[in-house]
């Protein structure tokens, strides 16, 4: 499977799993899911690695490289919740 594509499926699954675990309401399309697992999936890979827990892997999927991945969606997930609350304040 090239590269990029196996990107786009982890980031299809991080995304759909961090909507999954965090329900809400957000206006956000399967585009936005797959963005939001993509960025999560390098976001995840970097806390991964700078706490010691391994990093996402880029050869093929496992159980870390999706744990890693989720959790860097639902991080994004939250602040992106965040942010949308304080401009409705505002």
């Amino acid at each position: 499977m090239p590269l990029w594509l196996h990107w786009i499926v982890l980031g299809l699954i991080a995304g759909s799993l961090s909507k999954f675990l965090l329900p809400g309401r957000d206006p956000a399309g399967c585009l936005i899911t797959v963005a939001l697992g993509i960025v999560g999936a390098l976001l995840g890979g970097w806390i991964g690695s700078h706490l010691g827990w391994g990093a996402v892997s880029e050869t093929g999927f496992s159980t870390r490289s999706i744990a890693l991945a989720t959790l860097g969606a639902i991080v994004l997930l939250l602040f992106g919740r965040l942010v949308a609350r304080l401009r409705r304040r505002s």
